[in-house]
């Protein structure tokens, strides 16, 4: 789908902080090897804290899994273990030993009917006496399962004898226990809940066809778990403050009065509330992984897939393999290198019988196995890899520079890759595992994207066009950035000669076939004129334009960028519509870093760095994301067109918070409504109520 000319451009998204975040998540859910020496037991800093939430977390997940099962008394045996003060609160002591009566009510034999009524007798009864006002109501309730069978859909007791139960009281117990031990989850669960919340209330206000809808579907699930309610020394609480009260409630959309409970749980802290909340939200944790191990390989935070452990020798072995393959990848047939002579694996070391290393030598075109030397550690190939998909081509005959100096050092440098433990049953996570043609692949893109972020400009456009002298053709925009970039530095360099002369052959061509960059060349220009300020930088959008660049890239090698990428363009552009709507800030999301997620500290050529990424994006768009009349989006939700809003700004806020509790209207429409009536909140009441 094209873009639309009056779609505004959303702002490029800052990767470095989504790093920051998916590293953090991945570190806290022990899904990679972290090298760093574990905490002692009695020291308080922020790694010891993460493991003392992280075993927080997977007993919570035990006792989920014990109850989801029917097998409450293991779930209370690991609560009196652990966390025995929840148990004081004698509503959730009561809701227990009613489920356990069911439970063994259910098994059907005589035994354990038996201890049905044993529990009855000694747990149950005595609980329901001082559980809450209805608790002795719903004990005598209960024991109609004696006469109606489980099977039977229309006796009076089908609620207590559904299974849904389970989950329920599973769900109530995680949310206690989360809030009780405060083990709440990483915090980019919490943010991908939440845009992923407000993307999909955007998209159904708007009348708008999602384009990561088969993604947001699959991923936050549409039950939430039952709220814990606060005990009854709470319910005298002092009233909160009514921003607060619709903050929370429209954040998490929740009523009125689930808002002030939920406050009261919190004791008035409006951030515990809405953690609260926003962690009732159900996640695939399994897609969530694969999400983040896809995203984490494409970045270069983890290596490509789990090493062998049978080599002994993969970091000496490595180094032949990346020489012998891309001297391979240019000529299957080919294997005349100079004669210079390659370092020898030692001895001791020849016990690896599948490789023999004595012979294994640089100029060495006499092997038995050429295969078998190129690729020690990974699968071999045939002669079919020697194909260049994607249309990139060396034009050399020898391995790309870029890769030369690039070495093993910043491989070694990733983590490995290490799943979702076994500490709970049915807990399983898959990883991508990746070829060796398309491994090499990823080291193309990842070294143009690190010398890009270094702002190596000049070797950048140089090691592209020996890939691929056609790609700058097509990215005339990516091309203007890196000749920019090296024309500052030669100005910061004192070199005005050569710089003018980038400036000439490259960056005033560019700027006469494309009007929209001759105002960021003249802001380029402007540094000859102040040959004292250094050029800083941080000044310059290395980071935002090394992602868009690697985008591209990897799209040409066959590489497509990750789904999480995506959904964070999607979401994270969704969420300041939706704002803009509400003519309002958001409250929380300094406390889920989604301010950091947006920024991007570029003063110059952000308008050019959003257009090329949304002609990144839209480079093989279809038909997917639909609208209505009145809005639209792009595939990867980067570009939005809908009816404006309008409304006073200036309306009292008053007004506003009294026209949205009386009426339980989103802020926007309240404004709306206010504008309609000169302000007077009572006037609207009136009219909607007459």
């Amino acid at each position: 789908m094209d873009s639309s000319p009056s779609s505004p451009s959303p702002p490029p998204v800052n990767w470095e902080a989504l790093d920051s975040l998916v590293i953090e998540f991945a570190k806290s859910e022990n899904l990679i090897e972290d090298s760093s020496p574990p905490a002692s037991p009695s020291s308080s800093s922020p790694s010891s804290c993460s493991s003392s939430s992280y075993q927080y977390r997977v007993l919570i997940l035990q006792i989920r899994r014990l109850l989801q099962f029917g097998d409450i008394d293991s779930a209370i045996d690991l609560l009196h273990l652990h966390v025995p003060s929840v148990l004081d609160d004698h509503r959730l002591l009561f809701r227990l030993q009613k489920q356990k009566f069911i439970e063994l009510l259910r098994k059907g034999t005589e035994e354990d009917q038996n201890s049905a009524i044993n529990c009855l007798r000694t747990a149950l009864a005595p609980s329901a006496l001082d559980a809450y006002p209805e608790a002795y109501e719903e004990f005598k309730h209960v024991m109609l399962v004696f006469l109606y069978d489980k099977d039977d859909q229309t006796s009076p007791v089908v609620n207590e004898w559904s299974e849904r139960r389970l989950f329920e009281l599973a769900g109530l117990m995680t949310s206690v226990l989360r809030a009780h031990l405060q083990a709440y989850d990483p915090l980019f669960s919490m943010t991908i809940r939440y845009l992923i919340s407000i993307h999909k209330g955007f998209c159904f206000r708007q009348g708008i066809s999602s384009p990561i809808t088969d993604l947001t579907v699959r991923l936050l699930l549409e039950e939430r778990d039952l709220p814990a309610t606060p005990q009854e020394g709470l319910f005298e609480a002092p009233p909160f403050d009514e921003v607060d009260i619709q903050a929370l409630a429209h954040a998490v959309e929740l009523t009125r009065q689930g808002a002030v409970d939920s406050l009261k749980f919190a004791k008035g802290d409006l951030f515990q509330a809405f953690q609260n909340e926003v962690c009732r939200m159900r996640l695939d944790f399994t897609m969530l992984d694969e999400l983040i191990h896809e995203y984490c390989v494409y970045r270069g935070i983890v290596t490509s897939a789990p090493p062998n452990p049978s080599c002994k020798y993969n970091t000496l072995l490595l180094y032949y393999y990346y020489y012998y393959y891309y001297y391979y990848y240019i000529d299957c047939f080919e294997l005349t290198i100079a004669s210079a002579q390659g370092p020898q694996i030692s001895e001791s070391e020849s016990s690896l019988s599948e490789v023999r290393t004595e012979s294994i030598k640089l100029g060495d075109t006499d092997m038995d196995s050429p295969e078998e030397q190129r690729y020690p550690c990974g699968p071999t190939t045939t002669h079919e890899d020697c194909s260049t998909s994607g249309g990139i081509i060396y034009k050399h005959k020898q391995p790309p520079k870029l890769l030369q100096t690039r070495g093993l050092s910043d491989r070694n440098k990733r983590k490995r890759w290490r799943g979702r433990q076994q500490q709970v049953s049915e807990i399983s996570s898959t990883t991508t595992t990746i070829d060796a043609n398309k491994e090499e692949k990823y080291e193309i893109m990842l070294a143009i994207r690190e010398l890009t972020t270094k702002g190596m400009a000049a070797e950048v456009v140089d090691e592209i066009n020996d890939m691929d002298p056609a790609f700058f053709e097509q990215n005339h925009l990516l091309f203007f950035q890196l000749k920019r970039i090296e024309f500052l530095k030669l100005v910061n360099s004192g070199d005005h000669t050569r710089a003018l002369k980038v400036a000439c052959s490259y960056l005033g061509p560019l700027a006469t076939k494309d009007p929209s960059l001759l105002k960021p060349l003249k802001e380029t220009l402007l540094a000859l004129l102040t040959p004292n300020d250094k050029f800083v930088p941080q000044s310059l959008p290395f980071h935002t334009l090394s992602t868009t660049l690697q985008v591209e890239i990897g799209r040409r090698l066959g590489i497509e960028e990750p789904q999480l990428m995506k959904i964070m363009r999607a979401t994270l552009h969704t969420h300041n519509e939706w704002f803009k709507l509400q003519m309002c800030k958001d409250r929380f999301e300094g406390l889920l870093k989604i301010d950091a997620l947006k920024e991007v500290n570029s003063p110059l050529l952000t308008d050019c760095l959003s257009k090329s990424s949304n002609e990144i994006c839209n480079h093989n768009s279809s038909s997917q994301g639909t609208a209505t009349s009145s809005s639209r989006m792009q595939e990867d939700g980067s570009s939005l067109t809908q009816v404006s809003s309008t409304g006073d700004t200036t309306t009292d806020e008053t007004a506003i918070l009294k026209v949205m509790e009386f009426l339980a209207l989103p802020r926007a429409d309240a404004i709306h409504l206010l504008g309609q009536y000169n302000g007077n909140a009572e006037t609207v009441i009136q009219q909607i109520f007459a």
